[in-house]
């Protein structure tokens, strides 16, 4: 396994992580992505281990916690081994303090964290959205306050836009408080707006992306097909609404593309589309879910290789998407190329 740094902080993360949003099965979205239990949880841990993928990654509101602590309890007795991430900030109940990440809620919430993880410190705590009704200097004081007592050790955000993050990064290097050095964001063959704000940012500010849905929501596993019908076995009969949209023209050219490149290799359709990801700017590692073993050693199968520069052109030019004002006079220019540097 390739280990990388996350951002620029002294934290070294494999190129591939683990996604527990499957532990758990409760609510009509989890249930839809799976319901291991803390057996089978330590079954899949323990590949990961074998394989080098040592974070795991999860979140208050998975599951309603549960997901948290299928992963505490498959853990027991190889946290050291571990790294653990959560996030924290959407509604995990109806009222007035179970959302957002005011000072209250962050310190509450770690602390519950902490109980279902059977830990003393979450690795990476990532905001899980922006709260506009809390002032950015109360949510980076917290989080200082949790750095220094040793409960958390280094912070991110996920689903921020391009100002919230950099008035955020600006306002910690004003007050010396802890920088984000992580970006939890949605990003795919499918799904590249991540390129044209959000990446730049991260290379100029030393923000490291950790990709979440590499598979666009499913839609890139290779069952979905044009002219045919939903397979019968699909999260997307209860979640298409739910996750990113996605067109659906340009996805069947993405698949007509990997299927191409997956004759050519001999890989499979997730592991091409895995492993674009990992050549792209910022990319510190790709979240991987899976419901059971043998997903996980499929998506284990998107390291140790590479697409040739003439299969990623192809890739590129299938998933390509024109992007939203200001940024597409520079694309349409190719300024994008200067913008980012080619992948380390």
């Amino acid at each position: 396994m390739e280990y990388r740094q996350l951002g620029s902080s002294d934290l070294k993360v494999p190129a591939l992580s683990f996604g527990a949003g499957t532990f758990g099965g409760q609510g009509p979205l989890f249930s839809a992505w799976g319901d291991t239990d803390a057996a089978q949880a330590r079954r899949l841990i323990e590949i990961c281990l074998e394989a080098g993928v040592n974070l795991f990654d999860t979140a208050d509101v998975y599951s309603n916690g549960a997901s948290e602590e299928i992963l505490g309890a498959a853990l027991e007795g190889l946290r050291d081994q571990a790294l653990i991430s959560t996030k924290i900030g959407l509604p995990t109940g109806g009222g007035p303090l179970d959302r957002g990440t005011s000072r209250l809620r962050l310190v509450s919430g770690v602390e519950a964290a902490l109980k279902r993880l059977r830990t003393d410190r979450i690795d990476l705590l990532q905001l899980h959205a922006f709260d506009a009704f809390t002032p950015i200097e109360e949510v980076l004081e917290a989080l200082d306050d949790l750095v220094r007592a040793g409960k958390v050790l280094h912070v991110g955000v996920s689903n921020f836009s391009g100002w919230q993050l950099m008035k955020s990064l600006a306002l910690a290097d004003q007050h010396g408080w802890p920088r984000y050095v992580a970006n939890q964001v949605y990003y795919s063959l499918v799904g590249r707006d991540y390129e044209h704000e959000l990446m730049p940012l991260g290379i100029d500010q030393g923000v490291g992306a950790m990709v979440w849905s590499p598979l666009g929501w499913g839609r890139l596993t290779g069952k979905i097909r044009r002219g045919q019908p939903l397979p019968k076995v699909s999260r997307l009969h209860d979640t298409a609404d739910i996750g990113p949209p996605i067109d659906d023209e340009r996805l069947y050219a993405v698949i007509d593309v990997l299927d191409d490149i997956a004759a050519e290799t001999g890989k499979a359709l997730p592991q091409i589309a895995i492993n674009w990801l990992l050549r792209r700017p910022t990319v510190s590692s790709v979240i991987v879910g899976a419901r059971n073993e043998a997903q996980l050693r499929q998506n284990l199968g998107a390291v140790g290789w590479s697409l040739t520069p003439e299969q990623v052109a192809r890739l590129d030019a299938a998933s390509a998407v024109t992007p939203a004002y200001p940024h597409y006079p520079y694309w349409r220019e190719g300024g994008f190329k200067m913008v980012n540097p080619p992948p380390v």
